[in-house]
């Protein structure tokens, strides 16, 4: 790693920005030397600096030219230059680290000149975006600049032929959505051959919009799922029998981290539904799982805010950005326990194949970087996970923008009808004004109250993504009303209209604090951007969601010495302090569901990594037999010890099991003596039928028919055993909630059964494909004897 100089963990010091201004007086001494450059010379500047790093010449000592030629190309291609506060952003992006650049700062820009300088490495740059529109665009507009350098570009959306992607990651910078190289890279891991793989190893990533990516996104693990009929019939059982549950008494639910779980009442109504005995039977796992996931679906998720019902489907809504997930939907039947709760037709349910989180998948690129307007309440969380710290770039132009002081209701009526006349009122005088809300039901409140005060409105939630670009970008015309999800069309800039300045630009209302205050900070930053002057201010009620399922006592607490006036404004400014308490609640609550989530994954990657591991060594031809031969020792070991474990006397030892499981193994039956009394005496009197099949794999080491067929033995058998075990973590980390009284922290037992899990399902499935291929192997010379004997 490079650095221009020391870095202050906790704030971007005057004297940081000292260095990187330095930086920038070299960048800006080289521009008249570009400018009198021509076409020609100005492109061959690309294959020089490649030769010089292959050369071993330090990147710092090139990055001055290199971000001198981006901007003179970009000035030639694009007619846009970039300011100097762009230079230091794309400074602090080749070095790894989060830019924080408030909205209209050019973030899209800047982006272009880390990608071309890592670029020149030749192995390869990713440019992240949150969705398609915005990954195409960027592919479009800031690719030209790389490709008049002479550099290629690839653009990876969803959809695509696999011959295309790999074409789009060949390229020396690759455009696209995050989730979709996640996904990439988990099909790469169940390609049965080389050839089917589309990535390359990772090298630097440019995540646009990081916070909204690495933290947002993060609490949802990305799972690449198979098809498999679900039990419709138990799915509607277990709906009806939610729905007649009392929280509190037939489960908990906790509405800080929204945890889930029967209580012994519940409990002993399922069992009585279903005429057993004991739930935690391991014969009823699966009843629980469905049980549970009817539970969840009632409790954790409401209509038209985390889902909407669209031609007889449930289409899930991300609740960061109000867009329809498009062809996501959750795994492990809880997708399925919605439909039964709506009524709508049940779908097959997901089985996960593969999965990993956010945090596991990017923390796989050595280098990392981000842009975002918003990232520094974060900085922390972002430290540890990622090892990139957050570095504030000032602004081009200063800031004009007003933030008005919050107001509260006590009501939640109260507030929109307060949202309605201050729209009104400034709609009058033919000033902008987006209506920020945190969810569709929100926004279609909002727009009730403004038609009952005739005011014409454009509304942008979910339901009406397909104009959200065109509606975003002329929210600053005048007279405008749009009302929207906080993050509706994030990324695309609203231009003000030249009329609008002397009106005081776009007003913003926020009708609802977030869960986290990034989002209310990108919400603001709607207005004001480039220098614009603008206004913002947040309308608020003590009955809001973050209030209710947060703060309910300290709400209680506050209403005693609670003062209004006839609107039912509040006027004590104490107020203030429950919003910013309960912000930071919740922000906590958050981040405790996304570090528990990736300790649980954790768990699962490093299994995975077991996996992926050895599937890639047989992919690429490594050793076979070699593999082949101690998976053949494992699997004899572990038939023995499991068998007769030496901690237990030699009166309770399995001789038949373990007989039986080395029968399944060796080419000639044995017999085990019954009488010896240590395992290693066992081991000896076994070791040559051992040998015996040793000796056999290796004869058959130069016999193409039987290397040609090992692979696919080996991958089908891992893939099937991955699924399984997936299934088996997934239903132990559900039955962790049934053992709290165990009095033991969840997360240990997860990872103690977790890991004898793993051993003993990748122990079985060793054994299976010795079994397969020494099948194989015996029809192969029962093949070649009887030609012979022809």
């Amino acid at each position: 790693m490079f650095s221009f100089f020391k870095k202050n963990n906790e704030q971007t010091t005057q004297k940081q920005l000292k260095g990187y201004y330095k930086v920038v007086d070299s960048i800006n001494a080289l521009e008249d030397k570009f400018v009198a450059m021509s076409d020609d010379e100005l492109k061959a500047m690309t294959p020089i600096f490649k030769e010089r790093i292959e050369n071993g010449e330090e990147m710092t000592a090139i990055i001055p030219e290199a971000f001198a030629v981006v901007r003179e190309a970009s000035k030639r291609v694009l007619n846009m230059r970039h300011f100097d506060v762009q230079l230091i952003g794309g400074l602090v992006l080749t070095e790894g680290n989060i830019a924080e650049m408030p909205t209209g700062e050019g973030k899209t820009l800047v982006a272009s000149l880390p990608s071309y300088v890592r670029a020149l490495e030749g192995k390869g740059v990713h440019v992240i975006t949150v969705n398609d529109y915005l990954a195409t665009r960027d592919f479009e507009q800031i690719g030209q600049i790389h490709r008049f350098l002479g550099l290629t570009v690839g653009l990876n959306v969803p959809m695509m032929e696999p011959d295309a992607k790999k074409l789009a990651y060949k390229a020396d910078i690759t455009y696209g959505v995050g989730t979709e190289f996640g996904f990439d890279y988990l099909r790469d891991n169940m390609a049965h051959s080389i050839a089917d793989r589309v990535q390359r190893p990772y090298h630097f990533a440019i995540i646009d919009e990081v916070d909204s990516v690495l933290i947002d996104e993060a609490k949802t693990p990305l799972i690449i799922a198979g098809k498999m009929m679900a039990n419709e019939e138990l799915h509607k059982i277990a709906a009806i029998l939610a729905k007649r549950f009392k929280r509190d008494e037939d489960y908990d639910f906790d509405d800080e981290t929204k945890a889930t779980s029967l209580t012994e009442d519940g409990i002993t109504k399922v069992e009585q539904a279903f005429g057993i005995d004991n739930l935690y039977d391991l014969e009823h796992q699966t009843l629980y799982h469905y049980v549970i996931q009817a539970v969840r679906a009632h409790v954790m998720f409401e209509r038209d805010v985390d889902y909407i019902i669209k031609e007889d489907k449930i289409e899930l809504v991300d609740m960061f950005t109000g867009r329809i997930l498009e062809g996501r939907s959750l795994s492990d039947g809880l997708h399925q326990a919605i439909e039964a709760k709506e009524g709508v037709t049940i779908t097959e349910e997901n089985k996960a194949q593969a999965q990993i989180t956010i945090q596991n998948y990017f923390r796989m690129y050595p280098k990392l970087s981000g842009m975002t307007g918003t990232a520094k309440t974060q900085e922390k969380e972002i430290r540890d996970v990622y090892g990139m710290d957050v570095i504030q770039i000032p602004t081009n132009r200063p800031r004009q923008r007003v933030d008005h002081e919050d107001i509260v209701f006590e009501k939640k009526q109260e507030k929109y009808e307060y949202v309605a006349e201050l729209v009104k009122e400034r709609h009058a005088k033919g000033q902008p004004v987006l209506v920020g809300t945190t969810s569709i039901l929100q926004s279609e409140e909002v727009a009730k109250h403004l038609k009952q005060v005739g005011i014409p409105f454009q509304l942008l939630n979910a339901k009406t993504v397909e104009q959200e670009v065109n509606l975003i970008s002329e929210a600053g015309q005048r007279g405008r009303v749009t009302v929207a999800t906080n993050m509706a069309g994030r990324g695309t800039d609203i231009q003000l209209a030249p009329e609008v300045y002397e009106l005081g630009g776009l007003f913003v209302i926020g009708t609802e604090k977030h869960e986290s205050r990034r989002v209310d900070n990108q919400l603001r930053g709607r207005s004001g951007r480039q220098g614009d002057i603008g206004e913002t201010r947040f309308i608020l009620s003590l009955e809001d969601d973050m209030f209710r399922r947060f703060a309910r006592d300290d709400v209680e607490k506050f209403k005693t010495k609670m003062t209004k006036d006839a609107q039912g404004l509040i006027e004590n400014k104490e107020v203030f302090e429950l919003i910013n308490r309960t912000q930071r609640i919740v922000e906590g609550a958050q981040f405790s569901m996304r570090e528990y989530n990736l300790k649980l994954d954790d768990v699962i990657n490093d299994q995975r990594t077991v996996v992926y591991g050895l599937r890639n060594s047989i992919l690429q031809g490594d050793k076979l037999i070699h593999h082949l031969k101690t998976m053949l020792s494992e699997t004899v070991d572990f038939a023995v010890h499991e068998n007769a474990p030496e901690d237990v006397a030699q009166i309770e030892w399995d001789f038949d099991e373990m007989e039986r499981s080395l029968n399944s193994l060796f080419l000639t039956p044995v017999t085990i003596d019954r009488e010896l009394q240590k395992t290693s005496l066992i081991m000896k009197q076994i070791a040559p039928h051992e040998k015996e099949l040793q000796d056999k794999l290796e004869a058959f080491a130069q016999d193409e028919r039987i290397i040609n067929a090992i692979p696919n033995f080996m991958l089908s058998h891992i893939d099937r055993g991955w699924v399984k075990h997936l299934e088996a973590m997934t239903h132990l980390k559900e039955g962790i909630g049934l053992r709290q009284y165990q009095q033991e922290d969840p997360m240990r037992i997860y990872q103690r059964e977790g890991l004898q899990l793993f051993a003993r399902n990748f122990q079985e499935l060793r054994r299976l494909i010795i079994i397969d291929i020494v099948d194989f192997m015996k029809q192969l010379e029962a093949r070649d004897a009887q030609e012979e004997e022809q």
